[in-house]
């Protein structure tokens, strides 16, 4: 199939199967690497990008229903090399740690921020339920959500 989208604000058109996953295209054909497999079934957001504005899974999302969508990836965040604040706090607060999933759960934070701009603890942590981290056990990773969530609030 003929697969026309917008990807990181870039009008992309490919030839890819309609079972193609969003993972692989992003990946093998767009050399787009931020977005990572971990499981590869759903269940760690590892894989994790905005799909018209929405957190989603990208290894369970079929290139069939991207036809005119808007994909946001890693890489797509920032403007001219320049980290976002959600990016930069992630950094500040030490939610990094080995990195695997810190792109699904940045670009799952950025849509609550949009959707939420003052998140409670609780809808921060609903937000990344279904990113699993095995290195930071999370705390810092809720600082950073929260203190950019403080920081927009300030006049």
């Amino acid at each position: 199939m003929e697969l026309i989208c917008t990807i990181n604000g870039r009008r992309v058109r490919l030839e890819t199967g309609a079972d193609s996953r969003l993972l692989d295209i992003l990946r093998e054909d767009m050399s787009l690497t931020g977005c990572k497999e971990g499981c590869g079934e759903g269940e760690c957001g590892a894989c994790t990008v905005l799909l018209n504005g929405l957190p989603v899974l990208a290894c369970l999302t079929l290139a069939a229903s991207l036809q005119g969508a808007s994909i946001v990836t890693i890489e797509g965040l920032g403007h001219n090399g320049e980290p976002t604040a959600l990016q930069k706090a992630f950094v500040e607060e030490g939610a990094i740690q080995c990195g695997y999933c810190t792109p699904g759960m940045i670009l799952s934070a950025a849509a609550l921020l949009v959707q939420t701009p003052q998140p409670t603890e609780e809808e921060i942590r609903l937000a990344l339920a279904g990113n699993i981290c095995r290195c930071s056990g999370y705390s810092q990773i809720i600082r950073a959500v929260k203190r950019v969530a403080n920081e927009r609030s300030v006049p």
